[in-house]
């Protein structure tokens, strides 16, 4: 599968905002976003002169954001998309709630990796176990009880302590528990939109994928 190799700084430029791609060096360094407001490449500081952007623009933002917070490409992006449609209740809730628990995203959020980046790596690696076996695939869908820790064999490697002993390491979310010491945590149930601090306005996601 395609994934972006370049600079991730130029995506959070792209967005207008800081996507903190880059875990903890997000905070330590100074952001291009602060220093450079603008879209990158050479038509950059004419666009922020442009006249307002459409509809469709806005909304093809707001899913170029998303999917770059969470790391997903279109296709998969795409596939939640239809999948969350499919489900009872609000489509965009839905959608975000199957971003979320993702296990490369839970291993994000309990504090194992500094990234979800990062995150990625250790399931691709075999660093983390679901329920006490060994999962690799990164879209693996956590369901409420399901264990989640890192293997006993990769608990101590650098990343994982890195992490937690970093003071911007994420907050805590309410629908995950977590014990630093063991590795390991478990969601206590399905997050709902509340639950998710993400500042995106998914129903024009929604709006994008319907037309």
């Amino acid at each position: 599968m395609a994934r972006y190799t370049g600079p991730v700084c130029k995506l959070c430029r792209r967005e207008g905002q800081k996507l903190f791609l880059k875990g903890t060096k997000c905070f330590t360094e100074k952001c291009p976003v602060e220093r450079r407001a603008y879209a990158p490449g050479q038509h950059g500081p004419a666009s922020a002169r442009r006249r307002k952007a459409s509809e469709y623009a806005h909304q093809l933002r707001e899913k170029q954001k998303v999917k770059r917070i969470y790391g997903v490409s279109e296709r998969p992006f795409r596939n939640m998309f239809v999948k969350a449609s499919r489900q009872p209740g609000v489509t965009g809730e839905n959608l975000l709630v199957g971003l979320e628990t993702r296990l490369d995203n839970i291993i994000y959020r309990m504090g194992f990796a500094s990234s979800r980046k990062e995150a990625r790596q250790l399931v691709r690696h075999r660093h983390i176990q679901v329920n006490g076996r060994l999962v690799d695939v990164p879209s693996y869908q956590v369901e409420p009880g399901n264990e989640v820790r890192v293997a006993p064999k990769s608990k101590d490697i650098l990343p994982v302590q890195a992490s937690l002993e970093s003071k911007t390491r994420p907050s805590q979310v309410n629908w995950l528990a977590v014990d630093d010491g063991s590795r390991t945590g478990r969601m206590i149930e399905r997050p709902s939109r509340a639950d998710i601090p993400l500042a995106v306005q998914e129903q024009l996601i929604v709006e994008l994928y319907s037309k």
